[in-house]
């Protein structure tokens, strides 16, 4: 009989079924069907990505958009105004949170990588790069979204 959870015997023990044993302490396990323990690395290296994603995204979109400049300039005014919308308000501001955190963590991985130190300190440089992120972020709320908080709220 199979367990639920993969393809080895069920009461099999790791070393039976042939998996190396479990390095967590005992009453820990790995979500099934994953390598990764869902620590602070592993979610930092997840946003580094979906952030570096989301970059190339909008700089594709940047360069097609100037790019309609040469082809249409009354479609390129019409695009622009698209960008005066509180949507787009808010789209920027997570805009500039990708970046940040993106620029943040890299000099992280930086320091990890080439401080001889760094893989120690690895979780305290992760959430000061958290820190000093949500600071600038909340810094920057009024600034970005002022013309979408006065289109909401009035003055």
């Amino acid at each position: 009989m199979l367990a639920a959870g993969g393809p080895y015997p069920a009461g099999l023990t790791d070393t039976e079924a042939g998996r190396a044993p479990n390095p967590l302490p005992e009453g820990f396990s790995v979500p099934a069907g994953t390598l990764y323990r869902g620590r602070e690395g592993m979610w930092s290296w997840v946003a580094h990505r979906v952030t570096g994603v989301l970059i190339f995204f909008f700089l594709f979109a940047h360069v097609l958009d100037t790019a309609l400049v040469r082809v249409s300039p009354e479609s390129y005014d019409t695009v622009i105004q698209t960008y005066k919308t509180p949507l787009v308000n808010l789209m920027e501001y997570g805009l500039v949170a990708a970046i940040l955190f993106h620029a943040l963590n890299g000099l992280r991985v930086v320091a990890v990588d080439f401080w001889s130190k760094g893989p120690k300190y690895q979780k305290q440089m992760l959430w000061s790069v958290v820190g000093v992120w949500v600071v600038l972020m909340a810094g920057s709320f009024y600034g970005i979204l002022q013309h979408t908080l006065i289109a909401w709220f009035g003055k």
